[in-house]
């Protein structure tokens, strides 16, 4: 993880130090993995202290650090945004212990069944795919002068319980099974290490400074699982099937 999330980090930006022709514009893929603590508030806002309590946020901190420091220096013009849970990526499920908040709408909606390891009360700060994107380009374009001396942004992300989740697969299924296309179930087996882990992340972000930058956030569950549906389905029914 530090080889990959931390020295990574800081070999981009010693290549782009590299760079003598112009000021090299770089966005950070930060994480709200960056906050932590048993004080951690249910939403964390822009105020909220960042106090990571896993590696990986430890190593997101410290790149947001390096991003700061290399910008201060004039050796990059660097931007980190934290990222709250994107969902729904397309694909197949991965190690992460957020996986499952693709996993439990992706599946379904594919024709394939799917597993929940968290409670269904647990929250989740999300994010669509499509405003992520959205973000990226912004924060790319927008002048070093709107982020400040503090590189670091924090994006807002809805509050999502797995149980919304799951009765927003259920709402988007009508339609789908008017198509004649399988609806996969989904099975709530808890796993009591995949729960301390979510337990620990905030349930949602708010960020002003975001939203006055101009970053957009999903109106609802419902948007982002319609914008899966719109995006993505197809050619994840079609990997299925190939596969």
């Amino acid at each position: 993880g530090y080889r990959v999330n931390l020295e990574g980090t800081r070999h981009v930006l010693e290549a782009c130090r590299a760079i003598t022709t112009h000021t090299p514009r770089m966005v950070f893929a930060s994480s709200v993995a960056v906050y932590g603590g048993d004080d951690l508030p249910k939403t964390v806002t822009d105020q909220t202290a960042q106090r990571p309590t896993t590696s990986y946020g430890v190593q997101k901190l410290s790149g947001e650090l390096l991003i700061n420091d290399y910008s201060r220096k004039g050796f990059v013009d660097g931007r980190s945004i934290r990222l709250p849970t994107i969902m729904v990526r397309p694909g197949k499920p991965n190690k992460a212990a957020s996986t499952w908040a693709s996993s439990m709408i992706r599946e379904p909606l594919s024709g394939v069944d799917a597993v929940c390891p968290v409670r269904p009360d647990s929250p989740m700060a999300c994010l669509s795919p499509r405003h992520t994107i959205d973000a990226f380009i912004r924060a790319h374009d927008l002048p070093a002068d709107k982020f400040g001396k503090d590189r670091a942004l924090l994006l807002s992300g809805i509050r999502v319980t797995a149980g919304e989740m799951a009765a927003a697969v259920e709402r988007a299924t009508p339609s789908l099974k008017g198509a004649n296309r399988k609806v996969g179930a989904i099975h709530w087996t808890p796993d009591a290490a995949i729960q301390k882990i979510v337990d620990g992340w905030p349930g949602a972000t708010a960020s002003e400074r975001a939203k006055a930058m101009g970053f957009t956030v999903d109106a609802s569950i419902d948007e982002i699982v319609q914008s899966f549906i719109a995006d993505d389905l197809d050619a994840q029914i079609k990997s299925l099937q190939s596969s």
